[in-house]
């Protein structure tokens, strides 16, 4: 009968835990980036906007440029 040569691995908790703590730190950093992403695509939606309104603007004829007509006397 042969006995098994095991030793307790001395550092083997202090790996596991440091393992856990950047483990859920990479899960909170990944939330933060969602977030930001979610926030990131309404800004840009929000850009598209606003650049898609001032090209109505700037395509628009300058009515005020033309003087109006004179109207006739009643």
């Amino acid at each position: 009968m042969s006995t098994l040569n095991w030793r307790r691995d001395p550092d083997y908790e202090q790996r596991m835990k440091r393992l856990r703590r950047e483990t859920e730190q990479i899960r909170k950093e990944t939330e933060q980036l969602k977030r930001d992403n979610v926030r990131l695509r309404q800004l840009n939606a929000r850009g598209r906007e606003l650049l898609f309104s001032a090209e109505q603007l700037c395509s628009l004829p300058d009515t005020n440029s033309i003087p109006p007509r004179p109207t006739a006397p009643d």
